[in-house]
């Protein structure tokens, strides 16, 4: 049995951030129904590659795998009050409308708790409902740019480097997952129901705790970035990602006159006091990179690891796929659409009671479940 098993989640949400969320609900053993106007979630269409997979974007079949799909017109009347109806009957409602939307269509949490005043109401926005970015589109890289997060990355002379991922996105997904499950657990405690809300603005920020915390703390310097070998813009020397004579290698934390005798580099043995492994970083990094440079990965591989010194290969995905360091964590799951269409995805990453949770059910055709649950539930 999985943990959310009878859990009924209404999704009103389109594109990736609550998406995910409700993904994650469904990984878990909720029954997520997807309230998706004519013409679809808008992710259907928007393509991150050329990928075309059984008429949708592999976007879409990605973060839409294992739940049902029911079509419906917020902004008719008539089909409106079947999803509200639906809504009664349900334990959590996910939308991430922008602002003013919610409520000119009628399901704020006010509007919402009347009809059911157990629900857990989940909503992301981009920004949250208050500032002069409120109404600003929350879309991830316009908010990764803002938040500060594009000047941790890449070298000192670089121009601000965007995290090549929907991060915010998916941080707040995640965010919105752990606050529904804390309402759930209130709800079965009170009897009450809650409203979580995310920004993704606050995600983002929150998922840079260490540096900020840092920032705060030492009179607000400016972060420097390395000059280079970057991987991180406030840790010392050695931390950073070093290129050999036939690939690369990442060395993260590490004592500098250790790692110097490791690598036969006399000239590192002279940076004794951990303290200037942080002021001399770039120094240090500049000996270690030409040094790194006259051997093959797999050659400093076998003379760092056996030192416990932290360091590891750096894997283009074909590298890491065939890897038995992958292949072991099966993470790989084929899912079917119920018109036969087959692809590979990944799988929920969390395991309980030694238990991974797949399921072979794609995502579905745009509407394929409306006749279904509305007989299911009389609406």
């Amino acid at each position: 049995m999985k943990p959310l098993q009878d859990i009924l989640v209404i999704d009103l949400s389109q594109l990736l951030s609550a998406p995910s969320a409700t993904l994650r609900l469904a990984d878990l053993g909720a029954r997520v129904i997807k309230v998706e106007q004519p013409k679809g979630d808008i992710c259907r269409h928007l393509y991150v590659s050329n990928v075309n997979m059984n008429g949708d974007s592999s976007f879409f079949r990605a973060i839409n795998r294992n739940k049902e799909s029911f079509q419906a017109n917020l902004k008719n009347h008539e089909e409106k009050e079947r999803i509200l109806k639906l809504i009664g009957k349900a334990d959590v409602l996910i939308h991430n409308f922008r602002p003013g939307v919610v409520e000119r269509l009628g399901m704020d949490h006010d509007s919402i708790k009347k009809i059911n005043p157990e629900i857990v109401y989940g909503e992301i926005s981009g920004y949250g409902k208050e500032g002069p970015w409120k109404n600003k589109p929350g879309q991830d890289l316009l908010v990764q740019c803002l938040s500060g997060l594009t000047w941790l990355n890449g070298n000192d002379s670089n121009e601000p480097i965007p995290v090549g991922l929907a991060i915010a996105d998916i941080l707040s997904g995640a965010h919105l997952v752990q606050g529904i499950l804390a309402a759930l657990l209130k709800k079965i405690k009170t009897g009450k129901g809650s409203k979580v809300s995310v920004s993704m603005l606050e995600s983002i920020i929150d998922f840079q705790f260490e540096s900020i915390t840092t920032f705060y703390n030492d009179g607000g310097q400016p972060t420097m970035r390395p000059k280079s070998n970057s991987a991180h813009a406030y840790l010392g020397a050695p931390y950073g990602v070093y290129k050999t004579l036939n690939g690369h290698i990442a060395l993260a934390m590490g004592s500098i006159p250790f790692i110097g005798e490791l690598i036969k580099c006399a000239e590192l043995l002279d940076y004794q006091e951990p303290s200037c492994w942080f002021t001399e970083r770039d120094s240090i990094k500049e000996i270690i990179a030409k040094k790194i440079n006259t051997q093959t990965t797999e050659y400093w591989l076998s003379i760092l690891e056996p030192a416990d010194i932290w360091c590891a290969d750096i894997l283009d995905w074909k590298s890491l796929f065939n890897h038995e360091g992958f292949k072991v964590l099966d993470m790989i799951q084929k899912v079917t659409m119920t018109d036969g269409y087959k692809y590979a995805t990944t799988r929920c990453p969390i395991k309980i009671d030694g238990e991974y949770f797949k399921s072979s059910l794609g995502s579905p055709i745009l509407g394929e479940h409306t006749s279904k649950i509305a007989r299911e539930f009389k609406i």
